[in-house]
Order: C-alpha cells, then structure tokens, then sequence
C-alpha cells in the first residue's frame, strides 16, 4: 500500500533553514507529480510546491524564492528546502500527489518558526 514518511520539522527562529525529506512507497515514484502541502491550525491543507517526474518545479506565491522542492527517484524521495521561515510557515507538512485523490497521507511533520 501507499506509505509517505515524512521527517525534519522542527522549531526555528524567524529567518532560518530546515530541509523536509519525505521517502514514498507502493506506488512508481519517479512517474508521479510530488509536492509538499501544508496545514496551519484552522487552516485547510495547501499545497506549497510541486515537482514533475523530470524536475519541473511550481511554487505558491507565498513561498517563491525561499522554498526549494527536489526529487531523487532513485531514493523514492522528495525534498524541501525551506530558507528564510517565517511566523507564517508554521504549519504542519506533509508530501503527496497533488492529482491523486484521496490521498493516503502521512503524519507530516511540524515546522515551528517563532522567537
């Protein structure tokens, strides 16, 4: 069945990195569309980057210029590289198939950025 494991959350100041990693199975990875969405309590989950089977990336508005999505399909893996947080990033984060519905999620994993 289709697992999504995602790690490295965790807490930061405001202006700092962390970089997301999320290892797929059960289904072909490397022809699948990935992306990393996100949910902030009260919020309804939004995606915030996406990567094509070949490298082709898309970003929200909202995170252009500081997140950074990338892919090894050898590793079954995506990728997130998060610079610049904000207060406002603080969610948390999970990977999926932005054209796959429903989806079998994860647990995400938490991003906190505070002082």
């Amino acid at each position: 069945q289709v697992q999504l494991v995602e790690s490295g959350g965790g807490s930061v100041q405001p202006g700092g990195s962390l970089r997301l990693s999320c290892t797929a199975s059960g289904f072909i990875f490397s022809i699948n569309v990935m992306g990393w969405f996100r949910q902030a309590p009260g919020k309804q989950r939004e995606l915030v980057a996406s990567i094509t089977g070949r490298g082709a990336t898309d970003y929200a508005t909202t995170v252009k210029g500081r997140f950074t999505i990338s892919r090894d399909n050898a590793g079954n893996t995506v990728y997130l590289q998060m610079n610049s947080l904000k207060p406002e990033d603080t969610a948390v984060y999970y990977c999926g198939r932005p054209f796959v519905t429903p989806e079998s999620w994860g647990q995400g994993t938490q991003v906190t950025v505070s002082s």
